[in-house]
């Protein structure tokens, strides 16, 4: 197969707004390296790390609400999801479905037609369960924003599926991120988990695998989406910020809250938590500072955990969960890669169910 040299690309150029994201058509192709596959893009799902990363909202001198223009005050020392700089320019985009076209030293060549999704954690092989030596597709490397993409061959994981590449595309970042949650917090058949944002990527996707481990499930969205969520099968329905949670819950005893809003009602979430009860967070869309009385969360003997980097199986399990049809895609909508701008802009007025998904 002969393959360009050159390919089209949306290159984020720095830290900022949409502007930043520049359009080439010579962008040079990357060659595989040892140990890594050439993927030609299918598809590439958004994601709230993408303009979190582009607007430098990491930066702990960011404390407003993801908005996704560039923030006027950004640490240069944190302004990305791990804590250091990123190297620009750099293309984002972590959620690739697409076909390996060639292959560095070391792969095997009969890898070279497989349909494949991306694995974005990207793990030192001699400490993968090293957290501190993780980077993530579309930040510490380059992503899918592209026609073509590199990445380390165990990071492209096969998945034999009849979905279209934009419905796989909806996949890696979103679910791995709920199923992540999950994991970090137990959650079994006898939970009750309430699902803060259950109409975007993560909060639909945190329906639908809690719903697959047993549990019951109160989602929280706004009101005209929840006929959508209701489909993902949520067992409750509440409007996405009740002014009197307890009492919009009812007899619902919850166990467990799946958090990734955040925000100015933090503080009602916890309250509704029983004793003994979870929360793990993944994500803060309205805002990142919150307020806690120390006496809520010891008093009640609450667990709290933070899920960023997923266990080693996850992806395993979730690729499993596909192929076997027990967890459905959620696509609102595909644009052509030339208008990410567009894309972008509408994935952050959240008007939208589900993942959005540009296609080079």
């Amino acid at each position: 197969m002969t393959l360009p040299k050159t390919m089209r690309a949306m290159v984020t150029m720095g830290h900022g707004g949409m502007d930043q994201l520049v359009w080439r058509t010579d962008w040079p192709r990357p060659e595989p390296a040892a140990g890594e596959v050439l993927i030609r893009v299918g598809a590439c799902g958004l994601n709230n790390t993408d303009v979190n990363t582009r607007s430098g909202w990491y930066s702990k001198a960011v404390t407003e609400a993801t908005l996704g223009e560039g923030h006027a005050t950004v640490d240069a020392e944190d302004p990305a999801w791990g804590g250091a700089p990123v190297a620009f320019p750099r293309i984002q985009g972590a959620d690739v479905c697409g076909e390996i076209v060639a292959v560095g030293a070391g792969v095997d060549a009969l890898r070279i037609g497989e349909r494949v999704i991306s694995d974005n954690w990207l793990r030192d092989a001699s400490d993968p369960l090293d957290k501190n030596k993780t980077g993530y597709f579309g930040s510490e490397r380059d992503g899918g924003f592209a026609e073509f993409t590199t990445l380390p061959g165990q990071n492209a994981v096969t998945v034999r599926s009849d979905l279209s590449d934009a419905q796989l595309a909806t996949f890696s970042c979103s679910y791995s991120t709920a199923e992540g949650m999950l994991t970090r917090a137990g959650v079994g058949a006898a939970d009750t988990v309430l699902v803060t944002g259950a109409s975007g990527g993560v909060g639909g996707a945190l329906v639908q695998l809690a719903k697959r481990r047993g549990a019951r499930v109160v989602a929280m969205a706004a009101l005209p989406k929840h006929a959508a969520v209701r489909a993902l099968g949520a067992d409750v329905l509440l409007d996405r910020a009740p002014g009197d949670l307890a009492q919009a819950l009812g007899p619902e005893k919850v166990t467990v809250v799946a958090d990734i809003v955040g925000g100015d009602d933090w503080p009602k979430l916890i309250d509704v938590l029983e004793r003994g009860g979870r929360y793990t967070c993944s994500g803060a869309i309205a805002g990142p500072m919150v307020s806690l009385d120390l006496r809520t969360l010891y008093l009640r003997d609450l667990t709290f955990a933070g899920s960023t980097v997923i266990d080693l199986d996850v992806m395993t399990r979730l690729v499993g969960y596909i192929e076997a049809g027990e967890v459905k895609p959620v696509l609102a909508a595909t644009y052509p890669l030339e208008e990410l701008h567009a894309a972008q802009t509408a994935f952050i007025q959240k008007a939208h169910t589900g993942n959005i998904v540009v296609i080079p």
